[in-house]
């Protein structure tokens, strides 16, 4: 059955308590197990989500799950592991996060899982392109977000925003507010006990569907 089980939530849990290495050792075998848990899951969601996502195909998800190391060097937080599991499903992996918008798998104790998508503070000339796309085909993007069932489970879009109009822009555009943001971003947290409901896997397949035509938008620069 496609779903995250308990010893994966019981695992992170545990590393939060003891986030050394010598802990981390002696409890590798579990972690195998919550890794190789997560990769089933969310290979089954890559399997469903490439058949309304063709360009998709053939990605693997060993390209899309990210390390439970953390990277220490340039940064005041030592704390060695991650205690949560991500996998970012975007053409050609999660190398290609920082230029493509895709599907973020998050699994995380304490009610803090999540399934999230969208644009996370693109680069410059990605970033330029999708305000010069809101330009111009605004009423399209309002379309997209406003949708029933797109409000019903994201809410509004969220993302930092500039204080002022971005360059090139007046203050008084009619779409100001979303040329104002830095990140284009949508999420649906979910609980520890929808997590582990065999039905969440429909949950975030239905909620990658709905998140595919802003992440079209954003990818068509």
């Amino acid at each position: 059955m496609n779903q995250i089980h308990k010893h994966t939530l019981e695992f992170l849990s545990d590393l939060k308590q003891h986030n050394e290495r010598e802990w981390f050792n002696k409890n590798r075998p579990r972690y195998e197990g919550a890794r190789n848990d997560f990769e089933s899951f969310v290979q089954a969601v890559m399997d469903e989500i490439v058949k309304f996502d063709p360009i998709l195909k053939g990605l693997e998800v060993k390209s899309c799950t990210y390390r439970i190391n953390r990277d220490i060097r340039f940064s005041n937080d030592k704390t060695i592991y991650k205690t949560h599991l991500g996998a970012f499903v975007v053409r050609g992996g999660k190398r290609n996060g920082d230029r493509l918008a895709g599907y973020y798998i998050h699994v995380e104790p304490g009610n803090n899982s999540m399934i999230a998508g969208g644009a996370y503070l693109p680069p410059m000339p990605w970033l330029t392109a999708i305000r010069e796309k809101i330009d111009e085909e605004g009423e399209k993007f309002v379309s997209i977000i406003s949708k029933k069932e797109f409000r019903e489970l994201f809410g509004e879009i969220g993302g930092e925003k500039l204080k002022s109009a971005p360059k090139g822009f007046k203050r008084d555009h009619p779409y100001i507010e979303y040329l104002r943001l830095k990140s284009f971003l949508v999420s649906r947290m979910i609980t520890d006990k929808e997590i582990l409901d065999p039905r969440c896997f429909d949950l975030i397949v239905r909620a990658s569907r709905i998140m595919k035509p802003l992440n079209d938008f954003l990818n068509e620069y």
